[in-house]
């Protein structure tokens, strides 16, 4: 379509994480791109914990679309590049808590995130990532209209109109609808879809002067942990919900006094305190454990506490003539394990790809963009299968304890099948056919498919209230993992009762021939196809070199005296 004021190759309705990245990949590629806006940057926004599938895949994006920026946000070594509102993020961590009970020490899970190659992950202090990342999409040609909310988009065979609340026109030959929630799609066609098997509620803040768990409890010491829980993103996990405490200043760079804080609740279980205002209820409800409340005890919000009904939803389809729905636009489930962003971030990823092979031909079919739909609904419904069971093994520890480990096993695989992936594509197109089959979980390995149905049928299956159901069901699931060769000896030992994963996963045993890192057979065949241990070695060398903070330093310095030149 021609260039001019009112007249696109691609409108996009939202301004968020998902909408600015998408905008700066096409407007980089030579797509004219508008953004609309209904609000302005700055602006508040949750979804503050990344995780190591969403920092690959952002290093992915950023090399396959030639967008460096998107690559800032996925380590901590980039913080002389992004500044330093933003928290490090070192771990995992869960707390397991029984109401009117000082915490059980033995009750905790920390789950090490790596250093290297790339460097520990971060606590994105989201207004400040989300409006940087709208200005690279202006940087790179994008326009972007805030304050400019869209009443209406109108389809047609030829294209579409995309009509403003004061009634200015603008066309287009496709239109992303990332609005959340309300997707003006969604609703336009009926597609909102309720029938999930998670049910959360939420109450949120940012607070200042919560303090580090083990300020109000017992020492990391005590507790055995390589790092302190204030290192990362800290879950406290009961029967019914959870609490995360996500800071920003837990670093010795940080500028940022800010904690992030929610409390979610199955409305089942714990239904609204409509006698309460959100901030009573949520201190109110943390009085029952007095660790937490201990924590929270000289804590203070500095803006409106948020309080919502029940948070998730999907969509029956994500894809039509000319259009599709993106990120929160599409669905979400929980923010538990922080995969919102990994889903989105996947999603970005491939509806640029397909828009960018779509526009020189004008094929803006909804059958072109099939894979979209596919797979955006099945991280969907991963998640929310896997969210849901780990609702349900709160309510007794024992079950937690074992069904944490598929958890972490999802992860582990999804990762090194991401990580496989990129070293292996010689191009884009490449990339996103080995990325056929990803479903959030498991690395797309057929095996990993098996167990997960297996343990998840169990858990649904079990009482927890039984106890002895419940011991037949841990002594199943424990069964299952020990049944195959391809688990990880530090996921054997969190089995076996261990609270944490290492904070160095360098072992000698990684490197063993047919049990080692690369395991064998089927596994080995998916997830590392013809390469060797000396060629996983070379590359994760080489990503170490090229994202050490030096020379992420250097690189900084140099391209700044080149500008001043």
């Amino acid at each position: 379509m021609a260039q001019n004021s009112t007249a696109f190759d691609v409108a996009i309705i939202g301004s968020g994480i998902a909408g600015s990245i998408l905008g700066a990949i096409l407007a980089r590629n030579g797509l004219n791109v508008v953004i609309f806006e209904a609000g302005s940057h700055p602006k508040f926004a949750i979804g503050e914990s990344m995780i190591l599938e969403t920092s690959e895949t952002l290093r992915a994006m950023a090399e396959f679309f030639d967008v460096p920026e998107l690559a800032y946000f996925s380590s901590e070594n980039y913080f002389s590049y992004i500044g330093t509102s933003h928290g490090v993020k070192r771990h995992f961590s869960y707390l397991h808590h029984t109401p009117n009970q000082p915490h059980q020490r033995e009750r905790t899970l920390q789950a090490v995130i790596p250093k290297q190659p790339h460097g520990h992950e971060l606590h994105l202090y989201r207004q400040d990532s989300d409006y940087y990342l709208m200005t690279v999409a202006v940087a790179y040609g994008a326009t972007v209209l805030q304050n400019t909310p869209v009443r209406d988009i109108v389809l047609t065979a030829g294209g579409v109109q995309v009509i403003t609340a004061d009634d200015r026109q603008f066309a287009a030959d496709y239109v992303v609808d990332a609005g959340g929630f309300r997707s003006i799609l969604a609703e336009k066609f009926g597609w909102r879809d309720k029938n999930l098997r998670t049910h959360s509620r939420a109450i949120f803040t940012h607070m200042v002067n919560v303090p580090c768990f083990h300020d109000v409890t017992a020492s990391r010491q005590t507790y055995g942990l390589p790092f302190r829980l204030s290192e990362g993103t800290l879950h406290h996990i009961f029967e019914g919900g959870w609490l995360w405490v996500i800071p920003f200043n837990n670093h010795r760079q940080a500028t940022n006094p800010l904690c992030s804080v929610g409390l979610l609740l199955d409305p089942r279980l714990h239904p609204q305190r409509d006698d309460l205002s959100a901030e009573e209820e949520f201190f109110t409800f943390i009085e029952r454990f007095p660790g937490v409340q201990a924590q929270f005890a000289g804590a203070k919000s500095v803006r409106s506490w948020t309080r919502t009904g029940r948070i998730q939803y999907s969509s029956r389809h994500i894809v039509g003539d000319r259009f599709c729905l993106l990120g929160h636009a599409a669905g979400f489930i929980d923010p538990l394990y922080s995969k919102g962003l990994y889903i989105s971030m996947m999603s970005v990823a491939l509806l640029a790809h397909l828009l960018l092979e779509a526009h020189p031909s004008g094929d803006y079919s909804a059958g072109r963009f099939r894979p979209l739909e596919e797979t955006t609904l099945a991280f969907i419904n991963t998640n929310d299968r896997l969210i849901a069971n780990s609702y349900k093994s709160f309510a007794n520890y024992k079950l937690w304890s074992v069904y944490s480990v598929l958890w972490l096993l999802g992860a582990y695989t999804e990762l090194v099948r991401l990580s496989s992936i990129h070293a292996r594509a010689a191009n884009r197109r490449d990339y996103f056919e080995l990325a056929r089959g990803l479903k959030l979980a498991g690395g797309g390995f057929a095996g990993f498919d098996v167990l997960a149905d297996k343990i998840d049928t169990i858990i649904e299956s079990t009482n927890p209230a039984d106890e002895a159901e419940v011991d037949r069901a841990v002594a199943e699931i424990k069964r299952l993992f020990g049944a195959i060769d391809w688990l990880p000896v530090p996921f054997r030992e969190v089995l076996a009762g261990k609270n944490h994963l290492p904070a160095n996963k360098l072992r000698l045993r990684l490197f063993r021939r047919e049990h080692g890192f690369m395991g064998n057979g089927a596994y080995r065949a998916h997830f590392f196809g013809e390469h060797s241990m000396l060629d996983v070695t070379r590359i994760f060398v080489r990503e170490k070199i090229k994202y050490a903070a030096p020379v992420l330093k250097l690189k900084r310095r140099f391209s700044a005296n080149s500008y001043q030149q």
